[in-house]
């Protein structure tokens, strides 16, 4: 008997305990929103707390019912926890669209990034649309190489499902209702309603030529 109100005691004090805490977090990540510049859509929730930085002349906007879980938290635990990480910088815009959900996912962004609505991404997902540093050897040693490196937008069009653990190259489209399979390193565009997987992924399979999809 008392080991099971000893337990229906932790129980219930780990539960209120979360729900202040994602008070708390719900609570930082917007003013974190508000002091890069961020303009997002409401019913916007997030679990932990992301990065964020918004260089001046960079911007991010996000639609409405946006779901972000970051790091060590109580949603999503699959392994390799971190923040979400959102940087722009060098002009570079990142536009997400409705109902878009992530786990420690990080968008680096220094020409665009765009996620469209209905996209699933899952855990530990990377998306680069630069290739951070020049080919040149001469131009990696100078300060600036950041800025002269090779960039391509990156889209990510509706209804799309990335798995856990996947890297987004420059350059990439991801068509509608396309799925990327966990692990893939994506370096080329993927038609709509297809299946991709490995490194570099390829496909596997044509999701429209299956019954009910």
């Amino acid at each position: 008997m008392l080991f099971r109100i000893s337990r229906l005691a932790y129980r219930s004090v780990r539960f209120v305990k979360r729900r202040i805490w994602q008070v708390a977090q719900q609570a930082l990540t917007q003013l974190h929103f508000y002091l890069n510049g961020v303009r997002y859509g409401k019913g916007m929730r997030s679990y932990g707390v992301p990065v964020i930085d918004i260089v001046d002349g960079s911007l991010m906007i996000v639609g409405e019912s946006f779901v972000l879980i970051n790091g060590m938290n109580y949603s999503n635990r699959i392994g390799r926890q971190q923040p979400c990480f959102f940087i722009a910088n060098l002009g570079g815009k990142i536009q997400i669209g409705d109902h878009v959900g992530m786990s420690a996912t990080a968008l680096v962004c220094h020409e665009s990034i765009t996620i469209g609505n209905n996209v699933t991404i899952g855990g530990n997902t990377v998306i680069y649309d630069t290739d951070f540093h020049s080919l040149d050897a001469t131009i990696r040693a100078g300060h600036a190489d950041n800025a002269l490196a090779a960039t391509a937008p990156v889209l990510i069009q509706d209804g799309a499902f990335i798995g856990a653990h996947v890297t987004i190259l420059k350059g990439v489209t991801i068509g509608h209702h396309a799925v990327i399979g966990a692990g893939s390193v994506v370096t080329k565009s993927v038609p709509a309603r297809q299946i991709w997987a490995g490194n570099p992924a390829q496909f596997v399979k044509d999701l429209s030529t299956d019954s009910g999809s």
